[in-house]
């Protein structure tokens, strides 16, 4: 599987200084310093942001992130927060209100693993291979599972996607799964089959949808921004930082927006109309079940009314949206980016008003 090369310092200030759709360096040396006086930090998100672009014209809109990550402390308990980040918590809690989730087959503790609402103890690869050979067994229209650790999966890190011919031939990437996942604490998950129109975007990873939405103080939960994450190559996650890119969605009706990104780090500054892969052209690709995925997200955040500003992960299966996850730690960084500024977003102005960020 393809994986996306990092760019270094060097390669992006001189891939800057050819963009001839930058500012001029006099302009950017000013605003670099006017952000820098207005948030009495280094602005490195002017570079992550885009804020160099001529057509980004308001970048006092635009937050650092190191600003932004102290808003999610404010509006999240702290004690609640392991309903949302410890994804068997996770899976427990929105069971029970009928929610459509990925099927947990399996999940363990170290050696201790729990299949068929038994417990097993598990030592060895050989033992690991044999108890999976079982669960692929009861999964009969499945050939592979998703790996994702209990806690911490940030940036794509802690997902392993393990297939029925890995076990059935014996890979060795088996043993060195183990290894890791006796560490710690994983859960295992039927692959989502996703809608047949977003494989046309990338089919060789779920193309995740990430739906911000605030609580706001009447208790009402609000939709603040979204878009769709892809893997840029042929990777099965579709993380930004795993090498994925993101595309801002047009919140009232569900279509992409014109333009796709990738972390300046992994894709340089280079803007994209299509996907590097399949050449699906972004601009008003129509995601199914849109609205759905919206009144699912607002159903879910007002399960956890201690829970107040949250990123939503969210699949489009074949008949519907699948709630992946909740993530209480996120990065609002991308609200920012797809929001064209927080500071200007209706909704957002309610969060950063609570806090005395206006």
């Amino acid at each position: 599987m393809g994986r996306t090369s990092k760019y270094s310092t060097g390669q992006l200030f001189i891939q800057l200084l050819k963009d001839p759709d930058r500012k001029s360096i006099g302009r950017m040396i000013a605003e670099v310093l006017y952000l820098t006086v207005i948030f009495r930090t280094i602005p490195v998100h002017y570079i992550s942001r885009f804020l160099f672009k001529k057509e980004r014209k308001n970048i006092r809109d635009y937050f650092p992130s190191k600003v932004l990550y102290g808003l999610k402390q404010h509006y999240n308990e702290r004690g609640v927060v392991p309903v949302l980040e410890n994804k068997l918590f996770f899976d427990f809690f929105y069971r029970q209100f009928n929610i459509n989730l990925p099927e947990m087959v399996m999940y363990n503790h170290r050696h201790a693993f729990v299949f068929n609402k038994k417990s097993i103890a598990i030592t060895t690869p050989a033992q690991f291979r044999s108890l999976l050979q079982d669960v692929f067994k009861t999964q009969h229209n499945d050939d592979s599972l998703f790996v994702k650790r209990t806690y911490g999966t940030y940036g794509g890190h802690g997902i392993y996607k393990i297939t029925k011919q890995q076990v059935d031939e014996h890979s060795l990437l088996l043993v060195d799964y183990f290894n890791e996942i006796v560490k710690t604490g994983y859960v295992f998950q039927e692959t989502i089959k996703q809608h047949p129109e977003l494989n046309k975007l990338n089919p060789s990873c779920v193309n995740s949808i990430r739906i911000d939405t605030f609580r706001n103080p009447d208790g009402e939960v609000e939709v603040i921004s979204s878009y769709i994450r892809t893997s840029m190559d042929n990777h099965y996650v579709d993380n930004t930082g795993s090498g994925g890119g993101w595309i801002a969605v047009d919140t009232p009706t569900g279509k992409l927006e014109a333009v796709g990104y990738k972390a300046i780090k992994n894709g340089g500054i280079k803007l994209l109309k299509e996907h590097p892969v399949t050449q699906t052209v972004f601009n008003d690709f129509q995601i199914p079940y849109f609205d759905q995925a919206k009144q699912l997200v607002i159903q879910v955040a007002g399960c956890v009314p201690n829970m107040r500003l949250i990123g939503w992960d969210v699949a489009i299966g074949e008949t519907g949206p699948i709630l992946v996850e909740g993530n209480s730690d996120y990065d609002v960084a991308g609200t920012d980016f797809v929001a064209r500024g927080v500071r200007s977003h209706p909704v957002f102005q309610k969060v950063l008003k609570e806090v005395n960020y206006l």
